[in-house]
């Protein structure tokens, strides 16, 4: 508070002006993508899948997960998820989002998935080892999930490690 200014101030000089603040923004993600992408480690026969979703609205992952292609793993990823506040799920027709999202918060289709498949492509352009027909893949789990963590981590999240 600027004391010497109101010492010299007088009442008639003063203008008041009362304004409304509008409501605050709610916390939340509005509507998220959720998607799985296949891969393998060490042949075709160990199918290794990342689960991850992204806020429709900036494109900025929120939540990945490896596993299979099982319920388990995606009720992993829903499990990172509930602290976002998510209030819209918008997904493919996969039955464990069928079977784990309300159905009034559940939107299935792909005309709501585009943005996840792009980032799909993008992730297969940039890591070979995610690319279909490649020379280049991973000999454990372990290194398979750390390459594409780490990656995630540094282009989505910004954490350098």
């Amino acid at each position: 508070m600027n004391r010497k200014l109101l010492q010299q101030l007088k009442p008639e000089q003063i203008e008041i002006e009362i304004v409304r603040v509008e409501e605050p923004e709610e916390i939340g993600v509005e509507e998220a993508e959720l998607d799985e992408m296949w891969s393998y480690v060490s042949s075709k026969k160990n199918p290794r899948w990342l689960w991850h979703a992204i806020d429709r609205r900036t494109g900025q992952v929120l939540a990945y997960v490896f596993g299979r292609r099982k319920d388990e793993v995606f009720l992993q990823l829903k499990k990172l998820l509930l602290p976002f506040g998510i209030k819209r799920y918008c997904t493919d027709c996969w039955g464990a989002y069928k079977r784990h999202l309300p159905a009034e918060n559940h939107e299935v289709g792909k005309r709501k998935t585009q943005r996840i498949e792009r980032k799909h492509l993008r992730l297969r352009t940039r890591i070979k080892r995610l690319a279909r027909k490649t020379i280049c893949f991973s000999k454990t789990e372990e290194m398979h999930d750390l390459v594409i963590g780490l990656f995630i981590n540094r282009y989505e999240f910004g954490i350098s490690v």
